[in-house]
């Protein structure tokens, strides 16, 4: 099969503004909707220094992706109307077209949040545990994760997906298949993306949780790894919903612990470089060719 890299263009190149009339969609073979995070847009500042998972997809067909992502957006927000309302509109208003899939990156800045909420907040609410509440006899990493604030994140994210089929099934996308990624595993370390942008695990585990250096990487396994078992098994249970997850674990070289620069795949601490945003896209490529 060919090698085609997908070409990724803005709401506002598809529906044209100014001087620039529409983007000619229909010259594809396959056109695809796409949301998400920053796996799905800029992953670091300046934006030139890394890229994004749709710019480095090689598919088999001649594929565009019209991209509605926004960096450090949460799954929770993606069909939110007052933050949203272009991404809703191409998916069932009044300029919505008929998509092949719809692309989503969701779910990590989720986790994220989850993950630093204030220690000084009921467990149901967090998925970590202070040093208080750590059982010694436990293993780790199980011993940091808050089993009860786990089953509230994992209840609310089944509660977005389904409101995310809802919006797709209003129009003319019903029953057009939804596809979501896992996310690669990441070493917790001092690696902003920017000023004011992250560290992200590192602030949860360092700053907020205390927890010994020695346990972040299996914690942080565990969490992304919980993630990733959430999608699959929620994939399994709307399985008439044309859900597909993409796994994206094992994929990549990680990080290595205690750097704060570029290391192996990594940008910085949660968001690959090109190298390692294109080691990603094979799982993509299965996925949007067994579709048809």
């Amino acid at each position: 099969m060919p090698d085609i890299n997908l070409v990724s263009i803005s709401p506002s190149q598809m529906i044209g503004s100014g001087e620039s009339g529409p983007y000619d969609v229909s010259m594809f073979e396959r056109k695809y909707l796409a949301q998400g995070d920053s796996w799905f847009s800029i992953g670091h500042i300046p934006p030139w220094s890394t890229t994004n998972l749709l710019q480095q997809m090689v598919l088999s067909r001649s594929a565009v992706a019209v991209n509605c992502a926004r960096p450090g957006v949460e799954l929770s927000h993606m069909t939110d109307t007052s933050t949203s309302q272009v991404f809703l509109n191409l998916l069932n208003g009044h300029i919505a077209w008929k998509w092949d899939a719809i692309l989503m990156s969701g779910g990590g800045n989720d986790l994220i949040d989850a993950a630093n909420t204030d220690p000084s907040q009921d467990p149901d609410v967090r998925v970590l545990l202070r040093a208080d509440e750590w059982q010694a006899s436990a293993p780790a990493p199980g011993r940091y994760v808050s089993e009860s604030g786990w089953n509230t994140f994992t209840s609310h994210m089944e509660d977005v997906l389904k409101l995310l089929l809802d919006q797709r099934d209003k129009g003319i996308n019903k029953g057009v298949p939804l596809l979501l990624h896992t996310y690669d595993h990441v070493t917790p370390r001092n690696a902003p993306a920017g000023p004011h942008l992250g560290p992200w695990l590192y602030k949860a585990m360092n700053d907020q949780y205390q927890v010994p250096p020695s346990d972040w990487n299996s914690l942080a396994d565990a969490l992304i790894d919980g993630l990733a078992t959430m999608w699959l098994a929620l994939a399994a249970k709307y399985s008439d919903q044309q859900i597909t997850i993409v796994d994206s674990r094992g994929s990549t070289v990680r990080a290595v612990a205690g750097t704060s620069g570029m290391s192996n795949d990594w940008e910085n601490e949660i968001h690959p470089t090109p190298q390692g945003y294109g080691k990603l896209d094979g799982g993509w490529r299965s996925a949007l060719d067994a579709l048809g």
